[in-house]
């Protein structure tokens, strides 16, 4: 795995869900377990904004009701980082391919 993509990846997510800036020993399971974390407190808290948020990164619509449908009540938030996290390192992907870097 490419560390610097997941860094770039996780500066992504970082914005959206307020996660800290450095992490010790940071790895692409350690930032999806964040973001997991995050996410379960949004869906306790704030669905709207974490819906928003799904939104704005572009995650597909049936992607997210796949998710929300399907998952086992306890892997919906880890189901829906996964998916979040994917998403962004996609764009990260195509942004670095079309960049010419």
């Amino acid at each position: 795995m490419d560390l610097s993509l997941s860094l770039e990846t996780y500066s992504l997510v970082t914005k959206d869900f307020l996660l800290p800036e450095d992490v010790e020993g940071f790895s692409e399971e350690t930032a999806i377990a964040l973001l997991a974390k995050a996410i379960g407190q949004l869906m306790d808290r704030n669905l709207e904004r974490l819906l928003q948020i799904c939104y704005r990164i572009d995650l597909s619509e049936n992607k997210l009701k796949q998710i929300l449908h399907e998952s086992e009540p306890d892997q919906v938030a880890t189901d829906l980082a996964k998916a979040l996290w994917e998403r962004q390192k996609l764009k990260v992907e195509i942004r670095r391919r079309y960049s010419g870097g």
